[in-house]
């Protein structure tokens, strides 16, 4: 079994939500659930041995659903802001869910590689927590001190929304991610903080004028967690042949996103989609940029994802597919895991 760390996931989201509803995250978590895709029993049984954990703040009005033209394309409308206080709230909510898994011994709230590796040797789940959409964070970046002494270590400065810092893609197939300006001037602040402070960036959701603009800001490897390659699904949300260049120059990553929208070449939302559309997005995406520089980014707990996955417990059935397409072992410990360790080296100032 390969070990896998993942680019990311959402399952803090779902503990919060269920929390509110009335159940217990920490036996949610523990003990197994059959909602959603990641507990611990799941992610042993997958090998899923840690990830980067979202804080993501839901919208606070009913997402528009996804509406297909005559031709099956489609173009979400994209929510409105949030306020930024209620944001932090419901923010602080979320990682106090992680601490509590923490003090169960459920998993490890990891801020360097030595804590990700001896959690793993461990057998818990080595969690970095992650903000995906900064809205919880105060336009002057004061919160973000102390959210990097609680454990932050990654963010995206937005999610598919705009926000004070800059501008996010909308969920529109088929579609360039070139669909609005960039970083504000407080975005630019904050990538500078997050390059000083040794916090990763994450590209997943930026505009295509957003992801050259931290491209220009950023010392760092660009990096975008859970997205693959627009040549193969041409989803706003996936990267044209230029990012992917601009990663590879820079040493970052692409981590392979499992949802369907992402994969199969119609952008469909179908969990009948087979395992060859993620290992076809896999060889591109290490043709394009080379092997060290593709990983996974599941988008667990955040997506529909292939049925032939399901799950966390089925994480293996894609590293078998690799296997079976001719990826030896010591290429399957990159991508699963290696290649990320390597660059949160680097991020956090550790090399």
């Amino acid at each position: 079994m390969q070990l896998i760390f993942d680019g990311h996931n959402d399952v803090l989201l779902r503990l919060w939500e269920n929390a509110k509803a009335g159940a217990d995250p920490v036996a949610e978590f523990v003990q197994g659930t059959t909602l959603g895709h990641i507990d611990g029993p799941r992610a042993r049984k997958g090998g899923l041995a840690g990830g980067f954990c979202a804080i993501f703040i839901p919208p606070n009005e009913d997402y528009p659903p996804r509406e297909l033209d005559a031709n099956g394309h489609y173009n979400i409308r994209m929510v409105g802001p949030l306020n930024q206080p209620e944001a932090l709230n419901t923010a602080l909510s979320m990682a106090a869910i992680a601490f509590r898994l923490e003090r169960a011994a459920a998993l490890a709230i990891c801020r360097s590689t030595a804590d990700i590796r001896a959690a793993m040797t461990a057998g818990r789940f080595a969690a970095v927590l992650h903000i995906e959409g900064c809205e919880p964070i105060a336009e002057d970046l004061s919160t973000l001190e102390t959210l990097y002494a609680a454990g932050l270590r990654s963010l995206g400065p937005v999610w598919s929304r705009h926000n004070r810092f800059g501008h996010g893609v909308p969920f529109a197939f088929p579609s360039s991610p070139d669909t609005a300006p960039g970083l504000t001037h407080a975005g630019i602040e904050l990538v500078k903080a997050c390059d000083r402070m040794g916090i990763m960036i994450d590209l997943a959701h930026i505009t295509e004028q957003g992801f050259w603009d931290v491209e220009r800001v950023s010392t760092q490897p660009l990096v975008a967690t859970h997205s693959n390659a627009h040549a193969l699904t041409p989803i706003s949300r996936n990267l044209t042949d230029r990012q992917l260049d601009a990663i590879r120059e820079r040493k970052g990553i692409a981590g392979l996103n499992y949802a369907t929208t992402m994969l199969r070449p119609d952008g469909l939302e179908n969990p009948d989609t087979p395992l060859s559309d993620m290992v076809r997005h896999i060889d591109y995406m290490v043709e394009r940029m080379g092997i060290d520089c593709v990983a996974l980014g599941s988008d667990f707990d955040g997506a529909t994802i292939p049925a032939a996955i399901g799950d966390a417990a089925g994480n293996q059935a894609l590293v078998a597919a690799l296997r079976s397409a001719g990826y030896g072992e010591d290429d399957l410990a990159k991508l699963c895991r290696e290649n990320w360790l390597r660059l949160l080296k680097t991020v956090w100032h550790e090399a």
